[in-house]
């Protein structure tokens, strides 16, 4: 009963991941293949690499210290963020690492800004191809990566279903969207006031953004869609917001939980009959 898995980027939000893979962990199902969007790609290739635990632990313990440790922030051409403790730490866990040492298949993806293509990096080098993976517009600074310039594949795709249906191709493939719950994050943003007053432009941005992350990963999973697809009630937490780990594990874990009875079903049918 073999199931892939399309991790889709939502920053602060991909601690969801988590809880969906220590779910699956303890399911009857097996992991056969993982695709990730920026910390989609990051959760996967840790728990593909056996560093699932330090990533937890990471998530668990993060403070607004810690972030800032992590986030490097400068202000040059490029980015606002160096994100050189990130490497670092990548560095530091996963190493030398390939594609190819991993326990199963992975792929990250990026997207190329010179050309608009979609890059789906699944041989290689591992650290290189996340940090491009991970590198949100304005924020990080974009990677050059074999002749390309990458950045966030949330800017591709945003849940990259067909990679993880391309390693894993008789597997039951199941999607992880974060983008979907946009009233919840309206209503963050501040956009449903009770108070009679306008949201102010912040708010609007956020929102806006919001609505088209929205949009954007729900056009991307109807022109391919999985087998199965989660959309987590992460909403109400700002994804710029890191610090909310056990909250968003506990979501992703009881949402897989739900889910994983139907998951089994379809499995059992597909089985071939003696």
């Amino acid at each position: 009963m073999k199931i892939s898995l399309a991790l889709g980027g939502g920053a602060g939000l991909g601690w969801t991941h988590i809880g969906v893979l220590r779910a699956l962990e303890q399911s009857p199902l097996e992991i056969a293949a993982i695709s990730g969007t920026s910390i989609g790609a990051i959760t996967g290739a840790s728990f593909a690499a056996g560093k699932l635990d330090y990533l937890e632990e990471t998530a668990r313990t993060a403070n607004f210290r810690t972030l800032l440790r992590f986030m490097d922030p400068h202000f040059k051409r490029g980015a606002v963020m160096g994100a050189r403790t990130i490497e670092k730490e990548l560095d530091a866990q996963l190493g030398s690492l390939t594609f190819e040492d991993l326990d199963l298949p992975v792929a990250a993806v990026a997207a190329d800004l010179r050309t608009g293509d979609t890059i789906v990096m699944k041989t290689g080098r591992l650290v290189p191809a996340i940090r491009a993976s991970m590198s949100l517009p304005g924020i990080f600074k974009p990677v050059e990566y074999e002749g390309r310039l990458l950045v966030d594949g949330g800017a591709a795709l945003p849940v990259p279903v067909s990679p993880a249906r391309e390693l894993a191709p008789d597997a039951i493939c199941l999607s992880v969207n974060l983008q979907d719950d946009f009233v919840n994050r309206a209503e963050m943003a501040g956009i449903a006031r009770t108070d009679g007053k306008e949201p102010n432009s912040i708010a609007i941005v956020k929102a806006s953004v919001g609505l088209s992350l929205r949009n954007l990963g729900r056009y991307s999973l109807a022109l391919d869609p999985p087998d199965f697809a989660m959309s987590p009630p992460v909403g109400h937490i700002d994804m710029q917001n890191f610090t909310r780990a056990e909250e968003l594990i506990d979501i992703g874990r009881r949402e897989t939980e739900a889910i994983i009875p139907a998951i089994l079903e379809q499995a059992e049918k597909d089985l071939p009959k003696n």
